[in-house]
C-alpha cells in the first residue's frame, strides 16, 4: 500500500510502530525518525525479524524544517505520522506542506512558553493544505482522537442531535511508585496544573485547577474520583457535532498523585519559568521530568485497566436519549503484546489507524481536519480489529 514516516520514538511511537508492523499489508515500509537514532535502531532490530514491513531509521531534529524537508524528500512517504512533542507540530506541518505530504498527529500544537491548548495555530493552515491537495488529520490519539470518532459515530447512528457530551478518562492502573506520570511528565503536569474549563452554550467557562470533582463507577475499574480538566477536543467537538449545548472532560486522579503534585507545585517544581541555578538557566519542570521515572519504564510494573469513553445525551426522533461508548484496556495485556502500558497503547493504536485511513484513501479530503469530520465507520471497525474494542451502554449513569 505505501510508506509512512513516524517522527518520534517514545512510548506512544513505540506502540504505533509495533502496530504498523502487524499491519504490513498497508504499511509496506516505515521510517522511524527521532533526535536519538540509537532508540530507533534498537526498535528496528527488535521488530524487523517479526514483520514484512521494511523498517528504516534516521536521525532528525523535528524543530528544524529544512532537516525535515530533506528527510521527507529522500524517503518520500505517503504520510508523516507526528508522534514527537506538541511543540513541534507546526515545523512538521511546514515540512509536509513544502513536500506535499499528508500529515497526522495525536495532540494539538502548544507553544513551549505557555501551557495553552488550542487549535487556532493549526487551523490557520487549512487553506494552504487545501491548495497543496494534501490532508492534515489532527488529533488521532484516544482523547483527542477516538473520543471524536465516538462522537461522530453516535451522531451518525444514534442521534439526530447531541446536546451534552461528557468525556470520561479513567486510568485504574497502579505502577507502585508514590508519584510518577503515565506519559510525558512535562505535558502531563502542564495539563493538570492549568485551569479547568468546559464549553456551555458556545462559551468557555473557566474553573480553578481541580475545582470540580465527581465520583464515577467505571466498568472494569470501580469507583474513582475524577476532576474536570480543560482538554483540546472540546474546542473542535463543540464546532463539529450538531446540537451541542455543553461538553466537559473529566480525568481520574488518585489522592496520592494529587498530594504529591500540590506539594511540588507549592515549592515551585512545576514552574515552566526558567531560574538560575549554579550559573546556568534551568526550567524546574524539565528538571523534575529528569528526576521522575521515565513513563516508558512503567509498563512492566503497571497493573489494572483504563476505561475511556463518552456519555452522550441528545434527541432521536424527537425523544430524549442517552448513550455511552467506551473502551476498556488492560495494562498487563498491552505490556505482553507490545511492551508498553495502556496509556501509550490507547494513543498509539489510533495513531496507526489514522495513518492507515489516509494511506488507504478511506479518508481523503484536502485541508486540515479534526478527526470527527470524517466518516467514523471504518475507524470504528479498525478499533475492534487492532486492539481497542468498544462497548456500548444505552442506560448509563449520568454525571451531574
Amino acid at each position: 500500500m505505501g510508506k509512512c514516516m513516524i517522527i518520534g520514538c517514545g512510548g506512544v511511537a513505540s506502540v504505533a510502530i509495533h502496530k504498523c508492523c502487524q499491519n504490513s499489508e498497508v504499511f509496506e515500509g516505515i521510517m522511524i525518525a527521532s533526535r536519538t537514532k540509537s532508540k530507533c535502531d534498537a526498535l528496528r532490530d527488535k521488530l524487523q525479524p517479526t514483520t514484512k514491513t521494511v523498517i528504516e531509521t534516521a536521525q532528525v531534529n523535528a524543530d528544524n524544517v529544512d532537516e525535515l524537508i530533506l528527510l521527507i524528500n529522500s524517503y518520500k512517504p505517503d504520510v508523516v505520522l507526528n508522534l514527537a512533542l506538541p511543540y513541534q507540530d507546526l515545523t512538521i506541518m511546514d515540512a509536509c506542506l513544502a513536500t506535499k505530504t499528508n500529515y497526522v498527529d495525536t495532540a494539538n500544537y502548544e507553544p513551549l512558553d505557555t501551557a495553552k491548548f488550542e487549535y487556532k495555530w493549526q487551523w490557520a493552515y487549512r487553506e494552504k493544505f487545501e491548495q497543496a491537495g494534501i490532508t492534515a488529520l489532527l488529533g488521532s490519539g484516544f482523547d483527542p482522537g477516538v473520543t471524536g470518532v465516538f462522537s461522530a459515530y453516535a451522531l451518525k447512528h444514534e442521534f439526530d442531535e447531541i446536546n451534552y457530551i461528557d468525556i470520561l478518562d479513567c486510568n485504574g492502573g497502579d505502577h507502585g511508585y508514590p508519584f510518577a506520570t503515565n506519559f510525558n511528565p512535562e505535558i502531563n503536569i502542564r495539563e493538570v496544573s492549568a485551569k479547568g474549563s468546559y464549553i456551555e452554550n458556545g462559551e468557555w467557562v473557566e474553573t480553578e485547577p481541580m475545582e470540580i470533582k465527581r465520583v464515577y463507577n467505571f466498568k472494569g475499574v470501580g469507583e474513582k474520583d475524577m476532576y474536570l480538566l480543560h482538554h483540546e477536543e472540546l474546542e473542535s467537538l463543540a464546532l463539529n457535532i450538531k446540537g451541542i449545548k455543553r461538553i466537559r472532560f473529566f480525568m481520574t486522579f488518585g489522592q496520592s498523585y494529587l498530594t504529591h503534585l500540590k506539594c511540588l507545585e507549592n515549592v515551585g517544581m512545576t514552574s515552566i519559568e526558567p531560574i538560575m541555578y549554579e550559573g546556568r538557566e534551568i526550567v524546574p519542570l524539565q528538571f523534575l521530568k529528569a528526576v521522575l521515572p521515565d513513563p516508558a519504564t512503567l509498563g512492566a510494573r503497571t497493573v489494572g485497566k483504563t476505561n475511556i469513553g463518552c456519555i452522550f445525551r441528545g434527541k432521536k426522533d424527537g425523544k430524549d436519549k442517552t448513550y455511552y461508548l467506551y473502551n476498556i484496556c488492560d495494562h498487563q495485556e498491552c505490556y505482553k503484546e507490545v511492551g508498553s502500558q495502556a496509556i501509550s497503547y490507547t494513543t498509539g493504536v489510533p495513531a496507526m489507524i489514522g495513518a492507515m485511513m489516509i494511506m488507504t484513501g478511506q479518508w481523503n479530503k484536502a485541508g486540515v481536519y479534526n478527526i470527527e469530520e470524517f466518516d467514523p465507520d471504518p475507524f470504528m471497525q479498525a478499533l475492534n480489529k487492532w486492539g481497542l474494542p468498544w462497548e456500548e451502554d444505552f442506560n448509563p449513569t449520568l454525571v451531574d
